[in-house]
């Protein structure tokens, strides 16, 4: 299922998530997951949350500069070759996968990415048995 994810540039400065975390926690605003990637100058955290509109007007009206993309959160297995497995029907289907974080809870396992071809992707993964998932099944673990 396609889901909203949000991507925040942040100054690579001592603080800067936990401002993010802390205004969207204020603003009783669940992160269900992130990533934070980083270089010299800046980070990317890249996050899903439980009210994607609401936090990203909050975000802008506070001066950080945030986009919006369409990912996929699917479930996989939480054991020993599954995500290989689920990876090799993406990859023999062509489709660059161009990030991805992911994180379980007990029996299952939950991958968000970013693939160059949203549609052929979830086509590809349904085709395969995949269960693609949504924002709100986080909230039924």
């Amino acid at each position: 299922m396609l889901i909203r994810q949000l991507s925040v540039f942040l100054e690579n400065k001592q603080g800067r998530f936990t401002q993010v975390a802390k205004l969207l926690g204020q603003e009783g605003i669940n992160m269900t997951a992130f990533s934070v990637s980083e270089n010299a100058d800046f980070g990317i955290l890249r996050l899903v949350v439980d009210e994607t509109d609401r936090a990203l007007d909050i975000l802008r009206h506070h001066k950080y500069a945030v986009t919006e993309v369409d990912v996929l959160r699917l479930r996989c297995p939480n054991q020993p070759g599954a995500l290989g497995r689920l990876m090799d029907v993406i990859t023999q289907a062509g489709i660059f996968i161009e990030y991805m974080y992911a994180f379980s809870e007990g029996p299952s396992g939950y991958v968000i990415i970013r693939p160059d071809n949203l549609e052929e992707c979830a086509e590809v993964l349904m085709a395969h048995k995949s269960q693609l998932t949504s924002v709100s099944d986080l909230y039924e673990l």
